[in-house]
């Protein structure tokens, strides 16, 4: 995967991709004590145009408040607007955006009192993070040996850095085993969500999902229920078994990097009929031409660079 770009926003200014450093002291990367948004920007027939920038820029504001990190010198109009000049700086028309807060100054001492946060905004060309050929066949995945973080352990309703070290050790460990995507359990065993996506279950043409009390609610999340109960589909959340998993007509998973894309098979049990089903299918496609501006009903979920 490719990161570079001519720019990056470093508090307050763009400056080359080169020169976008933070220092080796920094708390940040010694605890983890950052937190960041995925966003996508997308062709439209209007320009390109970021995929629900508030929703995104307001959960970012409240990761900053949930942690307790020192509040950003920036309003949320002032990050969106500096989240457009990066994409334009770097004449993007198809782009994915990160935003990461980190801490300039303190935090050493285990604690933020009298820290100050910084603010950097990246964005690189990145394809769909599952591949191209996931959203047409489906993926494997696997219940996960690691569990979800309990809700008072670490700030789940948080987009915190720290909390991607248990992302990051399940998926590594279903990569070694074969499998694209790993799926956690929260720490009462039941389905919470993958280690960047959120779940959903078809059965009998109902839609399950797990409820947001474990986990963090993902702006693409709200938009496929939104979607899907635009289309005529009964959405529920609630509790979600494993077991549940292996007899769903279909499950998929969305999120800002793997977009909308169905699991082929879960824990070497085929799901379904072991392929990308019909209301997955559905939803992929609606949620395709939304994000590109193609269906004026969603056009409020499109902020235009220009």
């Amino acid at each position: 995967m490719g990161l570079e770009s001519k720019y990056i926003w470093m508090n307050g200014e763009l400056v080359e991709f080169e020169k976008a450093t933070v220092h080796f002291l920094t708390a940040t990367l010694h605890y983890g004590l950052g937190v960041f948004e995925g966003i996508r920007c997308y062709v439209t027939p209007r320009g390109p145009a970021v995929f629900r920038l508030g929703e995104h820029i307001q959960r970012l504001l409240n990761s900053i408040k949930v942690v307790g990190m020192p509040a950003l010198p920036y309003t949320a109009e002032q990050v969106s607007e500096a989240v457009c000049a990066t994409i334009r700086a770097n004449g993007f028309a198809e782009c994915y955006i990160r935003p990461l807060v980190y801490l300039v100054e303190g935090g050493m001492g285990l604690n933020f009192l009298g820290a100050k946060s910084g603010l950097g905004i990246a964005t690189w060309a990145w394809g769909n993070f599952l591949g191209d050929e996931a959203m047409q066949k489906g993926i494997r995945a696997n219940v996960s040996s690691f569990t979800r973080h309990h809700i008072n352990v670490m700030m789940t309703k948080s987009k915190a850095a720290g909390n991607y070290v248990n992302s990051t050790m399940a998926k590594t460990d279903s990569s070694r085993l074969g499998f694209q995507e790993a799926i956690m359990l929260d720490p009462q065993g039941y389905v919470a969500e993958c280690t960047g996506e959120n779940i959903f279950l078809v059965r009998n043409g109902r839609i399950l999902t797990p409820n947001l009390a474990t986990i963090l609610g993902g702006v693409t999340r709200d938009a496929v229920i939104t979607i899907a109960r635009d289309q005529g589909y009964s959405v529920e959340e609630g509790p979600v078994g494993r077991d549940m998993l292996y007899t769903a007509d279909e499950v998929f998973v969305c999120g800002t990097a793997a977009e909308v894309v169905g699991l082929s098979e879960i824990d070497f049990r085929p799901i379904g009929t072991g392929v990308t089903g019909p209301v997955t299918r559905r939803l992929q496609e609606v949620f395709t031409e939304a994000v590109r501006g193609k269906l004026p009903t969603y056009e409020s979920w499109c902020h235009f660079v220009e």
